[in-house]
């Protein structure tokens, strides 16, 4: 197989790939993408351009918490240049119905998934024919792009990008009393501090409230605080 240059066939991955929300959370009424839905999904674009994924985890500490920190690393089979991008996610103190090994598991999908979002600039486009596409254009919000770390590797020399991780837009309408809750739990199992919040608030939204968020800001600070907490910890270390 004649080989490409990595950078090519990152590029060509991400204009052809298509990860649907394979996912449906009954309890909030919305479609998601698991990191099993976009290996699924690669895995016929990497054997076309001679690539291989490989996906690993690390185990940090920053103060008392621990965080997994996922590896998506891309390699050109024929160059051996690779690219790499790195994410993270909270492990939280407990939780309900689950043992320590699972609660690890979870972390680990959890910070894997926005490790390939970030390699691979997975966003929510749709087929323009169809009616979902239309429904979701007319209340898509701006994608917020977040400071992953993506590395490339050219015949041993390292230099540092800025990963664009694409953020889920919502396809629902959502109560503002239930998005509250949802945040208030999120809140007290990741046991995020005042300070934690003030600063995510700001860096994240430009603004000092919660109650000055909209529903779509809302849904993505409930679904996103611990990987936010993360970036956090880890610009905090840094």
């Amino acid at each position: 197989m004649e080989g490409k240059p990595i950078l090519a066939g990152l590029m060509a991955v991400q204009r052809d790939l298509k990860a649907p929300k394979g996912q449906r959370n009954s309890f909030g009424k919305y479609n998601y993408r698991s990191a099993e839905d976009i290996l699924e999904a690669v895995k016929p674009l990497l054997n076309a351009n001679g690539l291989v994924l490989l996906l690993n985890d690390t185990v940090e500490q920053f103060g008392d918490r621990h965080y997994i920190k996922a590896t998506a690393r891309l390699i050109d089979i024929a160059t051996g240049d690779s690219i790499e991008n790195t994410a993270y996610a909270r492990e939280p103190m407990a939780k309900k119905g689950m043992d320590e090994p699972q609660i690890t598991g979870t972390c680990s999908s959890y910070a894997r998934k926005y490790a390939l979002n970030g390699l691979f600039a997975i966003d929510d486009t749709k087929d323009p024919d169809t009616d979902e596409y239309r429904n979701e254009s007319q209340n898509r919000a701006g994608a917020r792009g977040n400071g992953n770390a993506t590395t490339y590797t050219r015949n041993g020399v390292e230099g540092a990008q800025t990963g664009a991780q694409a953020k889920e837009t919502a396809n629902d309408t959502y109560d503002r009393k239930y998005l509250n809750g949802k945040l208030m739990e999120e809140f007290k199992r990741t046991g995020a501090s005042s300070a934690e919040m003030g600063a995510i608030m700001k860096a994240h939204y430009g603004k000092d409230s919660t109650k000055a968020l909209n529903e779509l800001e809302l849904k993505d600070l409930a679904e996103h605080l611990e990987n936010y907490l993360a970036d956090l910890a880890q610009k905090q270390a840094g």
